[in-house]
């Protein structure tokens, strides 16, 4: 029987809950808006298999080297590449799956609604759902079940998510290869909070106003270097986009306070990962090569011949660059490391639970004169087309600067 102690231990990636053969676990939303699993004692039947399949028990700590290969990948289609958050390398991975008579599987908004959720697609048009980082954590439901029964028919099946849920599933399946299987995790920040997105989206309704239609969290709007968080609303007038530097909800994700605590200690950052691809931005790309426009590229690391298969067989639809997987993944933080603890992280959840909305977003990252100079700056840094390398010296000089102590 799983029992969890400790919040750090759970990753809330629902493979418990799909593997429970007594339907027993419920997952259960805490005081900070995540899921956790709560068993039913009465029906449980001791079998250990919620135990069997968890990812954070089961986690294989070492970084085991293995033959990889890296590209950088953008998709042919111009629109696809704008409605995606990098280079558009899942829809055209999951357009191959999908032409085989597969079925792709990924997060998006449930319809009608601001909340994510994995959900399973059988059309290309209908793979639209999935583009655009989603920065906050999915529901999943049955949705390793619907893997598994795909799988049984003989379908293809492409899933991707973050490499906890990524695990889960792998576990659910018991480690069972799977030929028409291919998995596709995201080097992830961290995952924060449905709650913290809730209350966002009830701040910017009362702002706002009109009809919100879609949330972009990595909006290609001011352009790929300097994206934006973006409501669309169902009067173009009342359209918002805001960088990282001046919208709320992007700076609690990037100061380390609305992240799952398991994040802090995630047992998943590592380079040789059990996937059979990974994929994250790549910017700025003028560091790998000259022949792609700055417009959006995916990064992509490939793990088996599974992938590189795959990888192959979508030729005509992306351009591709083979790149040395060191260069590929040097510098790349989020691959290796957790977040860092946010010591004020616990008095964030409290007020997120007992203030107003607005007030809460208001105390939290109030617009600040220093804050609007920061966000004129980089956008002018964007627009004259020197944003790349303005970051670069800045990092630069900032780097020198700790190290001189």
């Amino acid at each position: 029987m799983i029992i969890i102690n400790n919040k750090k231990d759970c990753c809330g990636c629902w493979a418990c809950f799909n593997a429970c053969p007594k339907q027993c676990i419920e997952m259960k939303e805490d005081n900070e808006g995540f899921r956790y699993p709560e068993i039913d004692k009465d029906k449980c039947i001791d079998c250990g298999l919620c135990e069997k399949v968890c990812p954070v028990i089961c986690a294989d700590k070492e970084d085991n080297p293995h033959k990889q290969a890296g590209f950088l990948l953008q998709h042919k289609d111009d629109r696809i590449r704008q409605e995606s958050t990098s280079g558009g390398a899942y829809t055209a991975l999951a357009s191959w799956i999908i032409n085989q008579g597969g079925v792709a599987f990924g997060a998006g908004f449930r319809k009608d609604t601001f909340i994510v959720e994995h959900q399973a697609v059988s059309s290309i048009n209908s793979l639209s759902i999935f583009r655009n980082s989603k920065y906050v954590q999915s529901n999943l439901w049955n949705i390793y079940k619907q893997v598994k029964s795909c799988l049984n028919e003989g379908k293809w099946v492409i899933f991707s998510g973050t490499p906890c849920q990524i695990e889960g599933l792998r576990h659910f399946l018991r480690l069972r290869e799977y030929e028409k299987l291919i998995l596709v995790d995201l080097v992830c920040h961290g995952i924060p909070s449905p709650r913290v997105f809730a209350k966002y989206i009830e701040a910017q309704q009362s702002l706002i106003g009109g009809k919100f239609t879609n949330v972009l969290f990595r909006d290609k709007y001011y352009g790929y270097h300097y994206s934006s968080f973006s409501i669309y609303n169902k009067d173009p007038k009342k359209d918002y986009h805001k960088g990282i530097d001046t919208n709320e909800y992007l700076r609690a994700f990037f100061d380390n306070l609305s992240d799952r605590p398991s994040c802090y200690d995630c047992k998943f950052k590592k380079r040789y990962r059990k996937s059979d691809i990974t994929i994250w931005d790549c910017f700025p790309i003028e560091q790998f090569t000259k022949d792609f426009d700055g417009k959006g590229t995916t990064r992509v690391l490939v793990h088996t011949e599974k992938g590189k298969n795959l990888i192959n067989s979508i030729g005509n639809d992306v351009r591709l660059i083979e790149i040395n997987t060191n260069k590929l993944t040097k510098g790349v933080r989020e691959m290796f490391h957790s977040v860092p603890y946010n010591p004020k992280r616990e008095q964030f959840f409290v007020d997120l639970n007992n203030m107003e909305a607005k007030d809460f977003f208001n105390k939290w990252f109030p617009i600040t004169f220093r804050v609007k100079m920061n966000a004129f700056i980089r956008l002018s840094c964007h627009k004259l087309g020197i944003y790349t390398l303005a970051k670069r010296l800045f990092l630069k000089f900032y780097t020198r600067k700790d190290e001189r102590g």
